[in-house]
């Protein structure tokens, strides 16, 4: 199975600060990124459901009111030597103070078109969620 590495940048009317939490925790990202989202607060390990299907990630960095990117555990041996991850980075323009939310996704979504509409979707759920 293939990857592609799909990037993305999709303006935010709402502050890096505000953005965080909902990139950041189990239940923000629950509202608009995944169908549901558990956290092991012990091992610090992800579980996102989308349609049913649970995938377990870790945080692999992340900065306070920055950015933070999650590596998705490997499903099977194929996946051992390239996981799926992706990054969710909160950028502000200094000159228009516009916040951007830049995407960098490493798939198994081997169609460009729908992840970008996945992208375009849940951008646009969190938009409303944020009124922004």
């Amino acid at each position: 199975m293939g990857r592609i590495l799909f990037d993305g940048e999709f303006e935010v009317n709402a502050s890096r600060k505000m953005l965080y939490p909902y990139i950041s925790t189990a239940s923000g990202l629950s509202q608009w990124f995944a169908d549901d989202v558990n956290v092991n607060n012990q091992d610090k390990i992800l579980t996102f459901i989308w349609d049913g299907e649970e995938n377990a990630a870790k945080i692999a960095s992340q900065r306070l009111n920055s950015f933070i990117k999650f590596e998705f555990f490997p499903r099977n041996e194929e996946e051992e030597s390239d996981p799926c991850w992706v990054e969710i980075k909160l950028d502000m323009n200094e000159l228009t103070q516009s916040v951007f939310i830049k995407i960098t996704d490493y798939s198994d979504i081997e169609d460009e078109d729908e992840l970008q509409e996945i992208w375009d979707n849940n951008i646009n759920s969190l938009r409303d969620i944020v009124g922004g």
